[in-house]
């Protein structure tokens, strides 16, 4: 094999602008977040660059490490929710003692790897309620791309029509070909300012735990709930509604070991994405599923990139506009979202219970310090329980294990339609052959339990 076919085997440009559009989404929306969390903390600006490098680190390591090794587009992140928490949760508290309540934190989150107690909790979900919290999930930045447009009009709309002519002249590229417009809009409009970027190498910076049980409780066990319910959970329901039959305890493993052992450089809430995952997991990262994996490993790459740099993110954010990072992340989940509202609806059985966890879950609801991605679940199985009186809850589940259902069988009702109609087209949604709609749709609700039994950390 020449260089040249090498180069694009192992970085195909619509994989590489996944993975890049994934971490500008993820560190524009909530760097912000981290960085008042590092200060609640009296973090200097060394020491904060430190949390940056160990987060782009842990990020890096595990998006390249478990995307190889399960060929699957696996993208992890920081916890938002969790970020938001310690702005509150961290004021009056020691960085040492913030570091003890990340390593506790990090340390259940192993432990319910290991255990696969959340793997088992997975398996008992319906496909339509995990497609309706998906949905509920992203339907956010599907607005954001509209309501960005009454901010500067000129440059997301140009965005949008270009992603419309491309998505009839040339589909693969047609995210690729709207983020160019968009920087070629925001340099014209005078809205990027990249005079202002000032790049610096960050250097990690140990700081040993202290263990305080008032931090503990009220810092670290929220931080773990937080994670696991507001950021796990839709980061499993993003892998499975794409077809990706990855073994879940193994990844929940690995996101905490990685979070404990880089917790005293300033490391916390390190979970499965949900959002930038489906970046990286619908056809625009690759026209091939099997080929996806790739916007995985890049988002990783980036990741190392920003945590290099970590002390140049804040001045780098300050330079994009919010509306160009709105735009291509609201163009990005288009089919994201559609595959998912498609699953959530398909099954006349399912639908009354899935409206309602998709419903809870977009109303940005929080309670006790947990997201609405966990209520809006729990909003969907409680109308499931009560609406369907006898009938078992676990029909149509992720495990496969039990498939009737009023209109037919779970694997049925998201044939076809759930996994290809994020192509972004109702001719590729309804016309796929029957052979590769049936087999995207048993890796998506296939027996994960085998799986899990065969999977080697």
């Amino acid at each position: 094999m020449s260089v040249t076919g090498g180069i694009r085997r192992g970085a195909p440009l619509s994989a590489v602008v996944a993975g890049l559009i994934a971490v500008l989404v993820s560190i524009s929306s909530s760097a912000a977040i981290v960085f008042s969390a590092a200060k609640a903390a009296g973090a200097t600006d060394r020491v904060l660059a430190s949390w940056m490098l160990a987060l782009g680190v842990a990020m890096g390591v595990t998006c390249i490490g478990l995307s190889l090794r399960y060929r699957a587009p696996v993208v992890t992140a920081w916890s938002t929710p969790g970020a938001a928490l310690l702005v509150v949760g961290l004021d009056g508290v020691t960085m040492a003692q913030a570091v003890g309540a990340f390593l506790v934190s990090a340390g259940l989150i192993t432990l319910s790897g290991l255990t696969g107690w959340f793997a088992r909790v997975m398996d008992r979900i319906p496909v339509p309620l995990a497609a309706g919290l998906l949905a509920g999930v992203l339907v956010q930045f599907g607005t954001g791309l509209f309501t960005a447009m009454d901010g500067d009009f000129g440059l997301v709309f140009s965005m949008f029509a270009a992603y419309l002519v491309c998505r009839r002249l040339f589909p693969r590229y047609a995210i690729i070909i709207a983020l160019a417009v968009g920087v070629v809009a925001a340099v014209w409009s005078g809205s990027l300012h990249l005079e202002g970027v000032r790049v610096s190498l960050a250097e990690p910076v140990f700081v040993a735990p202290e263990f305080s049980w008032q931090v503990l409780i009220s810092v670290g066990l929220p931080l773990f709930v937080v994670t696991m319910a507001s950021q796990n959970l839709p980061g499993v329901a993003v892998l499975r509604n794409d077809g990706y039959d990855v073994p879940v305890s193994p990844l929940i493993t690995w996101t905490g070991a990685t979070n404990a052992l880089l917790a005293p450089f300033g490391c916390f809430g390190l979970n499965l994405a949900a959002i930038t995952a489906a970046i990286c997991t619908g056809k625009e990262a690759h026209p091939d599923p099997d080929r996806r994996y790739l916007a995985g490993v890049w988002a990783g790459a980036f990741y190392l990139c920003v945590g290099v740099v970590g002390g140049a993110v804040g001045s780098l954010l300050g330079a994009l506009p919010a509306a160009l990072i709105l735009g291509i992340a609201g163009l990005g989940l288009l089919g994201t979202i559609a595959g998912s509202l498609t699953a959530a609806l398909a099954d006349e059985g399912w639908r009354e219970s899935a409206v309602v966890t998709f419903l809870a879950t977009a109303s940005g609801f929080s309670l006790l310090g947990i997201g609405s991605a966990f209520w809006g679940l729990l909003a969907g199985v409680v109308t499931a329980v009560v609406t369907r009186g006898g009938r078992r809850v676990a029909a149509g589940s992720v495990t496969g294990s039990e498939t009737g259902s009023e209109t037919g069988s779970a694997v049925g009702s998201t044939t076809g339609t759930a996994t290809e109609s994020t192509t972004g087209t109702a001719t590729e949604s309804t016309t796929g052959t029957a052979a590769g709609s049936t087999a995207s749709t048993v890796r998506a609700v296939g027996n994960v339990r085998r799986t899990e039994r065969g999977a080697r950390m």
